[in-house]
């Protein structure tokens, strides 16, 4: 009898626990996608530094920020998006890439030189790469809503980030690892609404 309640026990903690786990799994693994367009944009701050290092133009473009977001809620709202997480995550987007640029061009600086490089078109070939990316983010935001409204969103969002990291060990050093965490530091949808209550 005592063999029995036990028994009974674990099935039910097992039936329990093993759908909440699967859903926690599909939730990180529907979150990669978002995670792998981020970190690709990311990518592109060390070729933004080059042509920045190449110009001598400062890495805080507040007019250029600016555009990125108007446009980026923009074509969020015609994905049904609310506007503030929007602009908040393309927000934390370009801190994250401004992270990279201050840390690539201080490391260069000391050494007194950036690593051989032809020229970048910031304007021709590294905006046009941005806004694909940006179009990529908007839908997997749209795609990933009911994910990112979920109460374990910042979570399932950390070991999203955590199994990119995992799997492109060789290509993601501390640097990548902490900018992805910035730039997907406003990717939950609840957080917008704890924001405005603030």
């Amino acid at each position: 009898m005592q063999i029995n309640k036990r028994k009974l026990v674990m099935v039910i903690a097992l039936t329990i626990i093993a759908p909440s786990a699967a859903r926690g799994q599909a939730a990180i693994d529907r979150l990669q996608s978002l995670a792998e367009t981020s970190a690709r944009r990311l990518l592109i701050a060390q070729q933004v530094a080059l042509a920045k290092w190449d110009s001598g133009a400062a890495v805080e473009d507040l007019p250029r920020e600016a555009q990125v977001i108007t446009g980026a809620v923009k074509d969020g709202a015609s994905r049904g998006l609310d506007p503030t997480l929007v602009s908040n995550f393309f927000k934390a987007q370009i801190e994250a890439n401004k992270v990279i640029q201050y840390s690539l061009l201080a490391d260069w600086r000391r050494a007194g030189r950036a690593p051989a490089h032809s020229p970048i078109d910031l304007v021709a070939t590294i905006r046009p790469e941005l806004d694909h990316l940006q179009a990529s983010l908007i839908a997997e935001l749209a795609d990933t809503v009911a994910i990112r409204a979920s109460t374990t969103c910042r979570a399932d969002v950390a070991k999203a980030i955590g199994k990119y990291v995992l799997v492109q060990k060789h290509e993601v050093g501390p640097l990548q690892s902490i900018a992805l965490d910035r730039a997907l530091a406003a990717s939950c949808s609840f957080d917008v609404g704890e924001t405005a209550l603030q």
